[in-house]
């Protein structure tokens, strides 16, 4: 009972020190254009389009870089990769912060995307799975409920640098938080020696860089079409949730109100998960969040006004559930073994889809107004379709 009492102890600082390093590590790049990217374009002469542009550049780096940092996890572990990570944020924001050409703002973002590939949430998922194979899960679901408050921390933080110093003095602290926040606790992680649910898999074997895409089987290609249809959606509605309400009749305050409720929402569903569903399979926890955003979308699209917050929490609670299912279920279905690898494979098409659906979703919303949403919904039933064809042992 004492070891047993050690080794959740010990679990759950690891949980504690990924899911704080992920709010900082998120917030400080993935949400940073949102914020600091119209003060960039425009010192430096661009269009906030081609700031997102650059964005989108470095989220395309992230899908060709994923299968190799995926492997580095499964073949070194994950300390050092993450730790890696840390490094080149901080190199990359001060890149960011010096920036006085195209090039530099360029470079820095190829940079970031790199970064984006090792240091969020799929390095984080592969790091617990190397260190405690397939009792992983509730470790996934500890710091994907952590990391729920990093747009929370991220976007005042980084207003509130903006608006009494600068976009450059943001960046400028974000990459000393990368440096002395995140660097220490992703050093302080335990080698993968020291833990004693390790997984019985062990490394895997020396091959090609290619090997990950040639195991592809069916129910890989049905996990990443589920993978890439929710990433657009989620991204798409990241990108135009406020403009997607008010094009449904809603006031400008009322959306952003409407938009408020997603973050408890995520976090409040990954609480639940962790606390009252962790019994239930991740696939059957993947059926369930994939459905959350079209019957939101219905309800909206049939009733307007009235069930905007419905829409919004429900948005919320499926788009919480999907990410942890993100890490779960590819484990619950193929194992430990190579598990890096595969979910650097698994997230090429969704990262090309994250990358793209901020300008489609855009161009759908201008032509057609609230109805774009009937794309992301049947992008939702076309990805539970394919959840049901995954085998049911899975």
């Amino acid at each position: 009972m004492r070891t047993d009492a050690a080794d959740q102890k010990r679990k759950l600082r690891v949980v504690l020190i990924l899911g704080v390093a992920q709010t900082f590590a998120w917030a400080s790049t993935y949400y940073l254009p949102a914020v600091l990217g119209g003060s960039m374009a425009a010192e430096l002469g661009l269009e906030r389009s081609d700031l997102f542009g650059l964005f989108s550049l470095a989220l395309i780096v992230a899908a060709a870089s994923g299968p190799l940092t995926g492997r580095l996890i499964d073949r070194f572990g994950g300390k050092p990769v993450l730790v890696g990570s840390s490094l080149l944020f901080a190199l990359c924001l001060v890149l960011l912060a010096s920036a006085t050409s195209v090039w530099q703002l360029t470079l820095a973002w190829l940079g970031m995307g790199v970064g984006l590939a090792s240091g969020l949430y799929e390095a984080a998922f592969a790091t617990v799975v190397r260190l405690y194979g397939q009792s992983a899960r509730s470790a996934i679901t500890g710091i994907t409920l952590l990391g729920g408050f990093a747009s929370t921390v991220g976007w005042p933080v980084s207003a509130w640098l903006e608006a009494n110093y600068d976009w450059r003095i943001a960046c400028l602290t974000w990459a000393a938080v990368n440096a002395l926040v995140c660097l220490p606790l992703y050093c302080s992680l335990p080698r993968e020696g020291t833990v004693l649910a390790r997984p019985a898999a062990g490394r895997p074997p020396r091959q090609g860089l290619l090997h990950g895409f040639r195991n592809i089987d069916a129910r890989m290609l049905l996990l990443a079409f589920f993978f890439s249809a929710t990433a657009f959606s989620s991204a798409a509605m990241a990108a135009h949730l406020p403009a997607v309400l008010q094009a449904a009749g809603i006031s400008a305050a009322a959306a952003i109100v409407v938009g408020m409720l997603i973050g408890p929402a995520q976090v409040g569903a990954r609480l639940l998960e962790l606390t009252f569903m962790d019994r239930i399979k991740p696939i059957m926890t993947a059926r369930l969040a994939v459905a959350m955003h079209p019957v939101g979308a219905v309800l909206l699209l049939a009733f307007g006004t009235p069930l905007a917050a419905v829409f919004g929490i429900l948005h919320g609670v499926g788009n919480g559930l999907l990410t942890l299912v993100k890490g779960a279920l590819p484990l619950e279905i193929f194992g430990s073994q190579g598990y890096g690898e595969r979910q650097g494979v698994l997230m090429v098409p969704a990262r090309l889809a994250q990358a793209s659906a901020p300008w489609l979703f855009g161009m759908a919303l201008a032509q057609w107004g609230a109805a774009a949403l009937v794309l992301t919904a049947a992008l939702g039933a076309a990805a539970l379709v394919a959840l049901l064809r995954l085998n049911r042992g899975a």
